[in-house]
């Protein structure tokens, strides 16, 4: 298959399972779908070539891939438990409160240490992702990066 059919041209996120957040957060977010958007690896398990558009939300719980064609048509939906990620997602949003409140006051040793176990534990959530995903949408390890980025910002709420 070709590429560029292979991928994701827009991502939206149901602002009904959005919490406001930090801007920080806001940033990544936003970083995370441009990102996400100029650069992926997305193909639907079994779907017609795309390229597709991603509707992320949060459902009782449940993260939500809802997955359509440019033109709106539907292509597929898969339902996630949080489950398996809800403790890298507590792990990781500690260590970015660390990271945040360290680029205020820490040495830039200390910085770098925060980041590197902040890019680790991002790193490791992005497996599972790939795990939870494997046999229903194929992604690459940068896709999964930032797709959990965005799981991030609709998981945790506080």
């Amino acid at each position: 298959m070709e590429r560029s059919a292979a991928r994701l041209v827009g991502v939206d996120l149901d602002e009904a399972s959005i919490a406001r957040s930090t801007p920080d957060i806001e940033h990544e977010r936003a970083v995370a779908i441009y990102d996400l958007i100029e650069d992926n690896v997305f193909e639907p398990v079994g779907a017609e070539p795309g390229p597709y558009v991603l509707h992320l939300s949060m459902v009782e719980k449940r993260l939500v891939f809802a997955v359509t064609r440019q033109s709106g048509e539907d292509v597929v939906t898969h339902i996630l438990s949080l489950s398996p990620l809800r403790k890298v997602v507590k792990d990781y949003f500690l260590i970015c409160e660390s990271y945040f409140e360290a680029i205020k006051m820490a040495t830039p040793s200390q910085i770098e240490a925060i980041d590197m176990g902040r890019r680790g534990v991002h790193n490791e959530g992005s497996q599972i992702l790939m795990e939870r995903l494997e046999g229903k949408i194929h992604v690459d390890l940068t896709t999964a990066r930032r797709l959990f980025t965005l799981v991030c910002a609709l998981h945790w709420k506080g």
